[in-house]
């Protein structure tokens, strides 16, 4: 469902569509965002399911404090420490956010998926000139 306050849009008829639109990502990785969001000095590892019932799902996300003197020294972990480690839910390079990225196959079933969806698609786009050519 499109979040539009009670469901108008003020727009075009052709963005008029409300309910049969679905949400693209899974809610792990909407799980994974919020606590992203909420908890910004600790890094997000993973997250699991947990429960649910008839309206929600429940994960629990796995969090990293890369200013713990235990994890900086860690080799096994202290990767998360580096700064590019930042935000990884947030730029879908968890577990859950691989998955909606369509990044779990390899070779045929994988053409236009890698390095991401849009560097793929600018690829295509550009027009190579090559010197010698």
């Amino acid at each position: 469902k499109r979040p539009n306050a009670k469901g108008i849009v003020y727009g075009k008829p052709v963005h008029h569509g409300i309910n049969q639109l679905k949400f693209q990502r899974n809610l792990r990785s909407v799980a994974e965002e919020r606590v992203g969001r909420r908890c910004g000095n600790l890094r997000v590892l993973n997250s699991y399911w947990v429960a649910q019932d008839a309206t929600y799902k429940f994960f629990e996300v796995i969090l990293v404090d890369p200013s713990h003197k235990t994890i900086r020294r860690d080799p096994r972990i202290n990767w998360a420490c580096k700064p590019s480690m930042k935000h990884r839910e947030l730029r879908g390079l968890t577990s859950a956010g691989k998955s909606h990225r369509g990044l779990r196959h390899k070779g045929n079933h994988d053409n236009k998926n890698r390095p991401s969806r849009r560097a793929n698609w600018k690829r295509r786009q550009q027009l190579s000139l090559r010197r010698y050519r």
